[in-house]
């Protein structure tokens, strides 16, 4: 049986190795193939892109005689629950089965749609969405009070206006910028090169005098 794996984390903090371990082992005690393993890292915001890797996966397991798709979760398919089912149902249009290890789902089984592994989908789906919800409403009410509190005792937030790095500071943190800059590289080229924007570059002109960076 030919099978993908789709693993997926929505920060650069997290990492999808759990996942693909767990899937992997599952899917050797099964004697399953795996021939391909999707593991992305998502931003939560980012819906088109999150849609466009998903559809990515189903073109695969589309085209390449695919049987069955495994998820560690159900909340891997998508954050939101349209959007999971409609994956789910062009699954199944295809004769597609999606596996869910942590519930023992199969959406198919012995070639027929399997109605009760569609129902649980759907309500997992749901609690996933109310979930992600719940902690996003706690978090906006967490800093709230915490803006609230620091406002009342007086106490500012953020970098202090009179902030500013010292020259020392400036060559330390943009040794390289300011290398390229002394070799006669352009903004741009250096904005292409280390990612630093062309308004800080500017600032590091006067260190790439020989006279001043000894």
């Amino acid at each position: 049986m030919k099978v993908v794996l789709l693993c997926r984390v929505s920060t650069n903090a997290q990492d999808y190795s759990r996942q693909v371990n767990e899937l992997t082992a599952c899917c050797r005690q099964q004697g399953w193939s795996i021939e391909y393993i999707f593991a992305n890292k998502v931003s939560g915001a980012k819906k088109n892109e999150e849609r466009a890797e998903i559809m990515e996966m189903v073109e695969y397991v589309k085209t390449h005689a695919i049987d069955r798709v495994c998820v560690l979760e159900i909340s891997r398919l998508g954050r939101n629950t349209l959007e999971a089912l409609k994956v789910i149902q062009l699954l199944n249009e295809h004769g597609i089965c999606l596996y869910v290890k942590n519930y023992n789902l199969e959406t198919i089984v012995n070639g027929k749609i399997n109605p009760i592994a569609s129902l649980i989908c759907t309500i997992l789906l749901e609690i996933a969405q109310m979930e992600r919800l719940t902690i996003r409403e706690r978090m906006e009410s967490g800093r709230e009070q915490y803006i609230a509190k620091c406002r009342a005792e007086g106490i500012k937030m953020g970098r202090p206006s009179s902030y500013k790095k010292t020259d020392e500071q400036m060559k330390a943190q943009y040794a390289k910028e300011i290398s390229l800059l002394r070799k006669g590289l352009s903004l741009r080229q250096i904005n292409a090169i280390t990612g630093t924007s062309i308004m800080t570059i500017r600032k590091l002109y006067k260190f790439a005098d020989k006279a001043i960076l000894k």
